[in-house]
């Protein structure tokens, strides 16, 4: 495989490492309804970055964007440096970029192997026998190789969650989004699929979680981003964050938004 802060109001990049993935000036509406309202967003090579916020705050909505389900109206997305705000999600999934949804939907009449090699032939180009591999080396670390010949549709919640890692990783993406992927699992569970996203850290791929299980979410990242009516409320150190009378404010004041 490959190497598988006070808060403020908007993301600085001048220090360390050049960001890997980019979202500049983000604008997207949906109608009369503005779902992104001027968005900046980065993450550097190797970091992890953790994304929390009321529902409707645009989080997921950020997510496609940068994965390419939907195409925003004003702004652009730079992946190291390259400008892909017009391609397809699977041209994205090319350039280096893979995603993990909330609700995993794998391919149940087939293997649990057989799931991890339509990713890997969907986004790389090796050859056969080192897509195998491959597949082998992600099966290993998402905890599914004893199950590499069960039919998905068999698999319990925490494996599909694990499958629905797998598949993403077989493209071998340089940065992966993380959608909700703890949700519906229990507390130990959701422990073992920290565990698993730790190691992801490990080869060195940058990771883009969205989380409403934050204490889940902290033990992972490095930089917290709250979004609030589609817009970064506050971003920096994950403790720091949470204690920012805005992001409480958010969370507790005027409740979730539908």
């Amino acid at each position: 495989m490959s190497a598988l802060s006070t808060p403020t109001a908007g993301p600085s990049h001048e220090e360390g490492p050049q960001p890997l993935l980019v979202g500049t000036g983000l604008v997207l509406d949906y109608g009369d309804l503005r779902v992104l309202d001027g968005v900046d967003f980065h993450v550097a090579p190797g970091e992890a970055v953790g994304i929390v916020g009321p529902n409707g705050a645009g989080k997921t909505t950020l997510l496609n964007a940068l994965a390419g389900s939907v195409t925003p109206d004003q702004g652009s997305i730079r992946i190291e440096g390259r400008d892909v705000t017009a391609l397809r999600p699977e041209l994205r999934c090319r350039q280096g970029i893979g995603r993990a949804f909330q609700i995993p939907r794998p391919f149940g009449g087939m293997t649990v192997l057989e799931n991890v090699l339509v990713g890997a032939s969907f986004g790389t180009r090796l050859s056969r026998r080192a897509t195998h591999r491959r597949c082998v080396e992600v099966l290993e670390l998402c905890g599914l190789i004893d199950l590499a010949n069960r039919r998905a549709e068999a698999l319990g919640l925490l494996h599909r969650k694990r499958l629905e890692l797998a598949r993403s990783l077989a493209t071998d993406p340089r940065v992966l989004l993380l959608d909700e992927i703890g949700g519906g699992l229990t507390d130990a569970e959701a422990a073992q699929l920290v565990t698993t996203i730790k190691s992801l850290r490990e080869l060195g791929i940058s990771i883009v979680w969205i989380e409403h299980i934050v204490h889940i979410l902290v033990q992972v990242i490095d930089r917290l981003v709250c979004m609030d009516a589609g817009r970064v409320l506050a971003e920096g150190e994950p403790q720091a964050v949470l204690r920012d009378a805005h992001v409480v404010d958010a969370y507790l004041g005027r409740g979730s938004r539908d």
